[in-house]
């Protein structure tokens, strides 16, 4: 604004420092974060439908093979909780290893705990991937993942600084291919939007700057 021709301006806003999230803060936000997750994961499965990344590959080899949906988790994030300890130290490992453990513990109680035997393909792979994208987006924001591609996105944004959601998507597109080897053209489709849905959740909620708590 202006008064007689000086050109006031408004006084900045006070800066407030960033605030580090308490122990119980992380422990109840990975807790958060895994379980939403781990329903997604329960909800994609119950419809046929699938997910990108290390969850929809296990999912995928369960289904081909008939093994176990949590060991096959475990075992296919391996590789990328190595990466995890080279790049981003052992603090991020073990937070990661910590989410990544309670959303294979989650998802091996959801099918006794909650009596979903079927869903519609379409339903699942949107309502799936949604829950499933607000917990890895919970999990990002207490400075942890659920390991496999989730690193991967997160070394690209902070290290290029290309959004990670859109990096994770990406990846994704060759889960995606992979499950359409196996299932027919329609839950495919639904898988892929699915997929979109879930990164887009990401992208547009967690980009450098935007959040600073760890």
């Amino acid at each position: 604004m202006t008064t007689r021709g000086t050109v006031i301006e408004p006084a900045p806003l006070p800066v407030v420092p960033a605030r580090s999230h308490s122990l119980a803060e992380q422990v109840a936000g990975l807790a958060t974060g895994a379980v939403l997750a781990s329903l997604g994961l329960f909800v994609l499965d119950a419809g046929g439908a699938t997910t990108g990344g290390t969850a929809g590959l296990a999912l995928l080899l369960a289904r081909v093979s008939g093994w176990s949906f949590t060991g096959l988790l475990l075992v296919v994030s391996l590789p990328f909780i190595a990466l995890a300890i080279s790049r981003k130290g052992w603090a991020f490992t073990l937070r990661s290893a910590a989410a990544l453990s309670l959303v294979a513990g989650f998802s091996a109680l959801h099918p006794h705990a909650v009596g979903l035997e079927a869903a519609d393909t379409v339903y699942a792979a949107l309502v799936g991937n949604l829950l499933a994208g607000v917990g890895i987006l919970v999990v990002f924001r207490h400075g942890s993942s659920l390991g496999g591609f989730n690193v991967v996105a997160l070394l690209c944004q902070e290290r290029l600084g290309w959004p990670a959601g859109y990096v994770q998507m990406v990846l994704d597109v060759g889960v995606v291919l992979a499950f359409a080897a196996v299932g027919d053209l329609a839950v495919v489709l639904a898988t892929g939007a699915g997929a979109v849905l879930l990164n887009l959740v990401i992208a547009m909620n967690h980009r450098p700057g935007r959040y600073t708590g760890i």
